[in-house]
C-alpha cells in the first residue's frame, strides 16, 4: 500500500516540547476512564485520542521525532509515534522492536491501523508475528492483517489467501486480545468480497465446529457478521 502523503513540515519539534504539550492536554477524567477500556494508566497522562490526532496533524511527519517519542515509554507519546512517523522510513527491524515493547491493545492497534499497514513490510510482519507467544505481538499480526484488508484497496487476493491458514491456526489461542484480533482479521479478509469472502466463510465454518472453545468463538463471531452483511 502506498503511504499517505506526509503533511508539510518544518524542523522537527523537540520531544520534550511534545511531551509537555501532551501533559497540558491531559484531564483526570480521561486518565480515570482508561481502565474501562483495559488500557493501563500507570505510565499515562490522560489525553483523549482525538486531541492526540489533532496535535499530530499540526506537527506533521517526523521519523526521528517518532522514535524519540517511542523511547519515552509514555502511553500518549507512543500513540503519537504512530501518528507522526513517516511510513516510508519505517523498517521491519523498527516494527519488530516497537511491537515487542507493546503492552496494551490500544497502542498495538494504533500502530497497525495508522502506520504499519502503510509500509511495504506489512505482510512480512504478519507472517513473522502470527505464531509469536507474546500476547500483543501476536495480536499485532492480526490487527495488521485486518488493517491492510480494510485500507489497501489495490492488494491482490493471494497474500490474504496465504494468510488465512495463519488465522485458522491462531484461532485456538484463548487469550482475549488475541482471539479478538484473529476474529477482526478473519472478518476483514471476508469483507473484501469475491473469492476472499468464500474462503473466509469456509474458515469460519470450520472454526465454528472446532472442539476448541476459542476457535468456536472466532468462527461464530465471524459468521454472525458475514450473515448480517448477506442479509
Amino acid at each position: 500500500m502506498a503511504p499517505k502523503k506526509a503533511s508539510p513540515t518544518g524542523p522537527a519539534p523537540h520531544v520534550d516540547d511534545v511531551v509537555a504539550t501532551l501533559r497540558g492536554l491531559a484531564t483526570p477524567k480521561t486518565l480515570d476512564g482508561m481502565a474501562r477500556y483495559a488500557i493501563p494508566s500507570d505510565n499515562a497522562f490522560g489525553v483523549a485520542v482525538g486531541d492526540m490526532r489533532d496535535l499530530a496533524k499540526r506537527l506533521g511527519r517526523h521519523h526521528d521525532l517518532a522514535e524519540a517519542l517511542w523511547q519515552t515509554g509514555f502511553y500518549e507519546a507512543r500513540m503519537m509515534s504512530a501518528f507522526v512517523d513517516d511510513p516510508k522510513q519505517v523498517t521491519p527491524e523498527q516494527m519488530d522492536r516497537w511491537m515487542a515493547d507493546v503492552s496494551d491493545w490500544a497502542v498495538c492497534d494504533t500502530l497497525c491501523f495508522h502506520l504499519f499497514d502503510r509500509t511495504p513490510h506489512a505482510f512480512g510482519r504478519i507472517e513473522a508475528w502470527a505464531d509469536r507467544p507474546e500476547e500483543f505481538v501476536k495480536r499485532g499480526a492480526f490487527a495488521l492483517l485486518a488493517s491492510v484488508a480494510l485500507h489497501d484497496k489495490k492488494a491482490k487476493d493471494e497474500p490474504f489467501l496465504r494468510a488465512l491458514p495463519w488465522v485458522e491456526r491462531a484461532a485456538t489461542d484463548d487469550r482475549n486480545f488475541v482471539k479478538k484480533g484473529v476474529s477482526w482479521a478473519l472478518r476483514g479478509v471476508g469483507k473484501r468480497g469475491g473469492e476472499l469472502r468464500v474462503a473466509a466463510i469456509e474458515v469460519a465454518t470450520r472454526l465454528s465446529a472446532s472442539p476448541e472453545k476459542a476457535a468456536r468463538w472466532v468462527g461464530n463471531d465471524a459468521l454472525r457478521e458475514f450473515r448480517k452483511k448477506a442479509g
